[in-house]
């Protein structure tokens, strides 16, 4: 079939379904909704057997789904309608969800269903969290059997809900005086992504976003306050007391000067000067737990195996897979210090919603509004801080390396896994391992070593043509198909976990380690005889400096739209490929 993807924006879940519908045959082109006339126009020129709309925020017109199927993909179960039904099931503390594809018509979400799933919530998930797994998921199998059946099916039992509307900003207001940490959780959560929960932090207005428990551990050594004060902070988070306790957030909105874009930081940079005298609340890199455990923090360092056959496990976590400069040093130190670790396998494994997205654009951005500080300065930091952890990946040669992508990667995120010897995924992820969407940045992370080393010199060439400046997303099938991803067990980031973990310990037994190692090794030593790490660097971080100094904007530009969210004026022809 040829299938018009209508949607807002190009996000995560409208690239999934790009992907899946590519694989099953279909013919894709994408439409951003930017007007009615320019949807016209787009079904005109496409001439689509089907509308599919993952992701709107506006009516599809009338002279479009009168003539045209058009299903569209709503966050809810049959019956649940309205623009926020996945924020309205995480502040009720609802057990279950849905999706629903269904027939637009003249009415929001009150056409005939072709398709739906159910799903249980996790009561510990954010909305953003569970809209990119849980979601997305769903939304995929649904899609897929609406487009194969071709008509509505039989009615399913309604939800009880009905019509809800935006959640009103009174509706997720904390009273830190009277409500528990639960309830504080539950608030900022049903609004994480978007639009943040409003509040204040030191009397400044702002959004909350990126929140976590406090443990009982934490809490016993932390100062003591009045709810609602801050008394401590760790990594990008400031731990805030509750009536019963305290949460950590990590990110915040605050309302920026006259003229200034509002930029999601980390809440220990938004308020840096205010943070600066509060004690800092470390925990070790390896203690007690899973990287789920009470303990929050971005990192954590765990080991399974017995002696001489261990396996390594470096997680990490960065909100919205974004890395910042301290970020990427903290990471580089954590991967020299797991090599001090007597481990035959060391598994670098990201979160269950990104694995890593590269360098963090609202962070560069808010060095454009720092004193003594740039954008290009602050973009070449952070370019030379990812490239030394990706560097520290391709040193370790005395043991097998795993990246465990367990959520999306994006631009040097994806090369950054791809340093490792095996890279594993499950079936939903969905990679961007291209540079050119943001103002045509040539990248670094040592593509231009890992891509020859994964798929052969011979084919480098086309590969790096079709990856790097055909600027669509892959799926991890279609990556593994290239030989970029060695390996795709299961459907999400449990599953894959699970079957990562008997694997590493299978490749940390296996008889021939030494053997295996021994071949690393050499090999690493050929590849820089021939062509010096150092040498590659150099030449990356040569175009990465024209394209943060040089005189054309672009990067520039199309980071600033990114980060401040400008409406689109156009779709790019890379998607839409019925324009001429």
């Amino acid at each position: 079939m040829k299938i018009l993807l209508l949607c807002h924006a190009f996000n995560g879940l409208t690239q999934r379904l790009h992907c899946a519908l590519r694989e099953a045959g279909h013919a894709v082109t994408v439409e951003l909704d930017i007007a009615d006339a320019v949807t016209e126009e787009a079904v005109a020129l496409a001439d689509p057997d089907l509308i599919v709309a993952p992701f709107l925020k506006r009516r599809i017109p009338e002279s479009v789904w009168s003539v045209r199927p058009c299903l569209v993909v709503h966050p809810g179960p049959p019956g649940d309608r309205g623009p926020a039904a996945l924020d309205w099931a995480v502040l009720r503390g609802d057990t279950h969800g849905g999706v629903t594809v269904l027939q637009a018509t003249g009415e929001f979400d009150a056409g005939p269903v072709w398709a739906w799933r159910t799903f249980a919530l996790r009561g510990d998930a954010s909305k953003a969290a569970l809209y990119r797994q849980e979601v997305t998921r769903a939304a995929v199998e649904a899609v897929l059997e609406a487009v194969a059946r071709g008509r509505p099916c039989a009615a399913p039992e309604a939800s009880p809900h009905g019509w809800q509307g935006p959640v009103a900003k009174e509706a997720r207001a904390i009273d830190w005086l009277h409500d528990d940490s639960a309830t504080v959780l539950r608030k900022i959560r049903s609004a994480d992504g978007h639009p943040g929960v409003a509040d204040a932090l030191f009397g400044h207005a702002c959004r909350l976003h990126d929140a976590h428990a406090a443990s009982a551990e934490t809490l016993a050594r932390a100062p003591q306050g009045e709810p609602g004060a801050v008394v401590a902070k760790r990594g990008p988070a400031l731990l805030r007391r509750t009536r019963d306790g305290g949460v950590w957030i990590a990110h915040v909105r605050a309302e920026p000067p006259p003229g200034e874009p509002a930029l999601k930081l980390a809440a220990t940079r938004a308020f840096a000067a205010e943070a600066a005298s509060l004690p800092e609340l470390e925990v070790p890199l390896m203690r007690p737990g899973d990287k789920g455990s009470a303990e929050w923090d971005e990192l954590h360092y765990a080991e399974t195996g017995e002696p001489n056959r261990r396996v390594g496990w470096l997680a990490f976590d960065f909100h919205n897979g974004a890395m910042s400069t301290r970020q990427c040093e903290r990471l580089r130190d954590a991967l020299r210090w797991a090599r001090t670790r007597d481990t035959r396998v060391l598994v670098l494994e990201g979160g269950a919603d990104f694995f890593s997205n590269g360098i963090h654009l609202h962070d560069i951005e808010a060095s454009a509004q720092t004193a003594n500080d740039s954008a290009a300065d602050a973009s070449w930091r952070n370019i030379n801080a990812i490239d030394d952890v990706v560097l520290e990946m391709l040193a370790l040669t005395d043991r097998h390396t795993v990246a465990l992508l367990r959520g999306n990667a994006g631009a040097g995120g994806c090369w950054l896994a791809f340093a490792a010897d095996f890279v594993w995924s499950h079936a939903g992820v969905v990679l961007n391992p291209h540079y050119k969407n943001m103002g045509n940045l040539y990248g670094s992370e040592y593509w231009t070593h890992t891509l020859p080393r994964r798929v052969g010199e011979a084919n480098a060439a086309a590969v790096a043509k079709r990856v790097m400046q055909g600027r669509l997303p892959m799926s991890a099938a279609e990556c593994a198909a290239l030989g970029l991803v060695d390996a795709v067990w299961g459907d999400d980031a449990a599953s894959l976990r699970e079957r990562a973990a008997a694997e590493a310990a299978a490749l940390a037994s296996a008889c021939d380690h030494a053997d295996r190692i021994a071949a690393k090794q050499r090999e690493r030593a050929e590849a820089e005889a021939r062509h010096p790490l150092a040498e590659r660097r150099a030449q990356e971080l040569q175009h990465m400096h024209r394209n943060f100094y040089g005189f054309d904007p672009s990067y520039h530009v199309a980071r600033h739209h990114f980060v401040t969210r400008k409406p689109h004026a156009w779709t790019p022809r890379h998607l839409a490929t019925h324009r001429p």
